[in-house]
């Protein structure tokens, strides 16, 4: 209700002002104004805006207006009512005034009644708030960072060390920024925290090693949610199905979470995999913001392109997010490894029940393939491991016809214990998550198994014919280019070798080498510009590296290039085979001698090494 506080400093001269609020009264009389004949009895003390007034004296009431004299007027304003302002006293001002009150009470209570009465109308509320608090997010920590590198590299330096130096502080105060805007966003923030964690053959230390904490702090969705979410994509109730499920997770992921539970059906213990629910709500924004901010750093800085982060990010986390294609993925993989059990002791959980965000599994656990204590204390052969880890993933790159597991960190892979021998192995290893599969094209793989078999006999002019041939690479750009795919500095990677042990100081020459002789800019154009589906072949060569050099092999990585030169060789073998079906007579027999004896030259050097290895008691 609105009323008009009259300030009476004499009868004949009133100032006509506006008060807004509620006020219990009982009206006795409501005659012209005199003191004698009009009064209003109001309560001792009553409430004005928040402002108790006590004892109300000489207190008028006349056509509708509370008149209040001097004395009162001066306790309001003592009591802080700054919001009484003078009005003019045309009826029409009066009339404007509270018609305006009047639509603005009407549409917070339309609002307010609608927000808490609908439920569409409350979640797209809430969806605008939380969506500008992710655009605040994001564009809080970019200006921040652009801010930071703008200033040191505008500026000069007296010296190479002291810029250097700057720019390495500029770089971790840069990393902790995003680290905190990943962590406050979640959700595909996280995973691309962790990629970049991983990306230690091209970014500076200070941002790999700021971002590994995000490879364990993913932040878990409540089983609420997962209920709720679950019955709405099955059509399920989630009592009905499962009997009982664990509350705490066994694992959390930027993308899902994992329970363990019992279907209700057969009392089976399971793998449940669960979707984070809010990735849906906020996917489409996030690719969104991840893109723009990658395509504004580099019209800003085009020396550090990073575009083609963003583009791969965009074209497959929606492939990752439908778990009906990843069960897809692990029944193909689980039936052709059937076969290599021997040479990969491969275990993947079989597939229960599929839905796009929902995914049950059997349940197999097991340790870390970084525990060495664990693998040591079951008496698991780390060298047979790493042959395991290596067969794997070679029969993934180069054999025709099999998809390549893109994501094989150290969370997707497990080593799991047995107490009999099987297939010649007491252990299994078991690969989770397989979301991320790409399928290499058959001359991409043929021409990487060239170009590995160049590597390793240190032929160069055949290795720039076949890195032309896989990526575009020209001869200026084949120098990083083969540092990268093999995780060595320049020097090693050109000598052919690769297969010795990667020592820390290689790895700091790297990093400095980047930073000092400008190579960072070289890399971030050659990645740029390579097929996407080299920079995921780039990231498994990483990741599995980090996995055998984490096994500390007692056999070092000989063993581990012999292998890959085995499964080059056999590539090479069949393409080289079918060309020679097309000659008749003496070439074709000439050819298919040679052949076969370029073939087994090079698979008997990995059969040769078993034999002298077993012989001399290391396995």
């Amino acid at each position: 209700m609105t009323f008009n506080l009259i300030h009476i400093e004499s009868i004949s001269d009133a100032s006509l002002l506006n008060v807004t609020g509620s006020v219990p009264f009982r009206m006795q009389n409501q005659f012209p104004l005199t003191p004698k004949n009009s009064t209003v009895d109001l309560p001792k003390a009553f409430e004005i805006s928040g402002v108790t007034i006590y004892s109300m004296q000489e207190t008028y009431f006349s056509q509708g207006f509370f008149m209040f004299n001097r004395t009162i007027s001066q306790n309001l304003k003592k009591n802080g009512i700054s919001w009484v302002r003078r009005l003019s006293s045309q009826p029409k001002a009066k009339s404007r005034s509270f018609r305006g009150h009047k639509v603005g009470f009407v549409v917070v209570g339309v609002t307010g009644g609608l927000y808490f009465a609908n439920d569409s109308f409350r979640n797209g509320v809430n969806h605008l708030v939380l969506t500008g608090e992710r655009v605040g997010v994001v564009t809080l920590a970019t200006m921040k960072c652009f801010k930071y590198y703008s200033t040191v590299l505008t500026k000069n330096f007296d010296s190479k060390e002291e810029y250097y130096k700057e720019l390495d502080e500029t770089h971790k105060r840069a990393a902790l920024v995003t680290l905190d805007a990943l962590r406050t966003n979640g959700g595909i923030y996280i995973k691309l925290g962790q990629h970049v964690s991983a990306m230690t053959y091209l970014l500076p230390k200070e941002w790999t090693e700021t971002m590994i904490p995000l490879q364990d702090e993913c932040p878990k969705s409540s089983l609420t949610d997962i209920k709720a979410m679950f019955e709405k994509d099955t059509g399920e109730k989630f009592d009905e199905v499962f009997s009982s499920i664990d509350e705490e997770p066994i694992g959390v992921a930027s993308l899902a979470q994992v329970h363990i539970g019992t279907l209700r059906n057969s009392e089976e213990k399971v793998a449940i995999k669960f979707q984070h629910p809010s990735l849906q709500e906020f996917v489409p924004l996030d690719i969104l913001l991840t893109k723009t901010v990658f395509d504004l750093m580099a019209k800003v800085f085009p020396d550090y392109s990073l575009t083609w982060l963003s583009d791969e990010l965009q074209s497959s986390i929606y492939v990752e997010l439908d778990f009906q294609n990843e069960a897809k993925n692990a029944i193909k993989t689980a039936e052709y490894f059937k076969k290599f059990q021997k040479q990969t002791a491969l275990r993947i959980p079989k597939v229960i029940e599929a839905h796009k965000r929902v995914l049950i599994l059997e349940y197999v656990p097991g340790g870390r393939l970084d525990d060495l204590k664990f693998i040591d204390s079951h008496n698991i052969s780390r060298s047979e491991v790493s042959s395991c880890l290596s067969h794997t993933f070679n029969n993934m790159i180069f054999t025709p016809d099999v998809s390549l597991h893109c994501d094989p960190h150290g969370g997707n892979l497990a080593i799991r214990p047995l107490d009999h021998k099987k297939n010649g192995h007491n252990f299994e290893i078991v690969l989770y998550d397989h979301g991320l599969y790409r399928d290499i094209p058959l001359q991409m793989k043929r021409d990487y198994a060239h170009f590995w078999l160049a590597m390793l006999d240190n032929d160069t002019t055949k290795m720039k014919v076949y890195a032309k041939r896989v990526a575009g690479i020209t001869d200026k750009q084949f120098p990083l280019f083969a540092a990268a795919i093999t995780g060595r500095d320049i020097d090693h990677a050109l000598s052919g070798k690769v297969h010795t042990q990667r020592e820390d100081s290689e790895i700091d020459r790297m990093h400095q080498a980047l930073l000092s002789e400008g190579l960072v800019y070289d890399l971030m154009g050659l990645l740029s510009h390579i097929p996407r589906i080299v920079l995921l072949i780039l990231k498994t060569n990483d990741l599995t590296r980090f996995l055998d050099e984490a096994l500390q092999n007692p056999l070092g990585l000989q063993r581990t290039f012999l292998i890959l030169a085995s499964y080059c060789a056999k590539t090479v073998y069949y393409e080289q085979k079918e060309d020679s079906q097309k000659l008749r007579g003496l070439s074709w027999l000439r050819s298919t001698i040679s052949l076969n004896f370029a073939y087994y030259k090079r698979v008997s050097q990995l059969w040769i090494y078993d034999l002298l290895v077993l012989v001399r008691g290391h396995i």
